[in-house]
């Protein structure tokens, strides 16, 4: 079963059945249905046209729903007069439903983890890992917004504010994930990008286009993590920073600074230097001194405490650090960094293990624990 394939039609399926009348909320029920029912059937008996098949499969899904629901008689009359499914068209919806999850009834949480569940087939667990919260918590916020907008007509689309944060979830979440959605985030911020003329559109694409540069360089060939600092920077694509970089300009020369923009021009510093040693640090600060105003988010603070200690020294860092909340993700990873670099490799190593069990991902786990046993390594050397 090819489980790619599959959450790749999944938004034009789902655009689908919108556009044949079905509310949303029912539109994605009777998809993750069908869905259901081609992992049940297709390794016996694929069909030929896969999208026409989820299709059909979704909208009797929808027919049923609605008739056994007798509040809904109404709708089900309005429906049956529709055409029946025929073959699947090309038309791609996708970005059309982000708009649509972005709706102003939801709030802008609820309306991303919707959007993620429901367009972008992220499961419920790999929603709430993004998110930090607990699975079960997210899974009663999708039902809570599924709720919101049940029975209702998307005819009030949100707004691009809403729809750029579920874009760069998506992409945060193909990137280090264990679901390769990077690519389709960077190709709907393209079009968004294409259609609306705004600097933080363009600094969302440009921070993508730079991230992704660095995908071929992050892991090794064994799939361990490489650390920025050491990753083989001739593996980094120097097309797609060229453009990062062009886009990124054009969007700081409208004076209009943003979030995206503020963190794609930290992105552009790392890329520009030929070598970590070459890093402009000092600049690195200013922009996140940027982004925090900008945001006032603890996450970009802890970031900043990282840069301090790489423009100032660890003991400046670790100043920095001690302002934030312990409990912060990847705070002890910070910690044990600053303090390996100030030269106590016992603190270090011990934090370094502490930040493995912490860890939100296998392969940062892995690395936290070798950087954890290096250190052990060299003091009993």
């Amino acid at each position: 079963m090819d489980d790619v394939m599959l959450r790749s039609l999944t938004p034009s399926v789902l655009g689908i059945l919108v556009r044949r009348g079905a509310d949303f909320a029912a539109a994605e029920d009777a998809v993750q249905d069908a869905l259901a029912e081609a992992v049940r059937v297709w390794p016996a008996d694929r069909p030929r046209d896969p999208k026409g098949w989820l299709v059909t499969v979704a909208w009797r899904r929808f027919l049923d729903a609605t008739r056994a629901d007798a509040a809904r008689r109404r709708r089900e009359d309005l429906v049956e007069e529709r055409p029946a499914p025929g073959p699947a068209t090309a038309v791609d919806d996708t970005l059309h439903l982000y708009f649509l999850c972005a709706h102003p009834s939801l709030t802008p949480s609820s309306a991303v983890a919707l959007t993620l569940r429901a367009v972008g087939g992220l499961t419920t667990r790999q929603i709430a890992q993004a998110y930090l919260v607990p699975e079960a918590t997210m899974a009663q916020r999708i039902s809570r917004a599924k709720r919101t907008v049940s029975g209702g007509r998307f005819d009030r689309p949100g707004d691009v504010a809403t729809v750029l944060r579920v874009l760069y979830l998506v992409f945060n979440e193909g990137y280090s994930g264990d679901v390769d959605l990077a690519a389709e985030a960077i190709r709907l911020t393209r079009q968004l990008a294409a259609g609306i003329d705004h600097p933080e559109v363009a600094g969302l694409l440009a921070l993508m286009l730079l991230h992704h540069a660095r995908r071929a360089a992050r892991t090794a060939s064994d799939g361990s993590l490489v650390p920025l600092a050491e990753q083989d920077r001739s593996r980094w694509d120097t097309a797609l920073i060229a453009e990062g970089v062009e886009i990124l300009q054009t969007a700081l020369a409208r004076d209009r600074l943003g979030e995206f923009q503020a963190q794609a021009a930290v992105a552009a510093l790392h890329a520009d230097a030929p070598s970590a040693q070459e890093t402009d640090w000092v600049q690195i600060v200013e922009w996140y001194d940027e982004l925090a105003r900008l945001t006032d988010s603890p996450v970009v603070r802890l970031n900043r405490a990282v840069a301090v200690g790489q423009a100032d020294g660890p003991r400046a860092g670790l100043a920095a650090l001690a302002a934030l909340d312990e409990s912060l993700p990847r705070y002890t990873a910070a910690a044990a960094y600053l303090h390996e670099r100030d030269g106590d490799h016992a603190r270090a190593a011990r934090l370094y293990a502490e930040a493995a069990l912490k860890a939100p991902d296998l392969a940062e786990r892995d690395h936290l624990t070798r950087q954890a046993a290096r250190l052990n390594a060299l003091r009993s050397g």
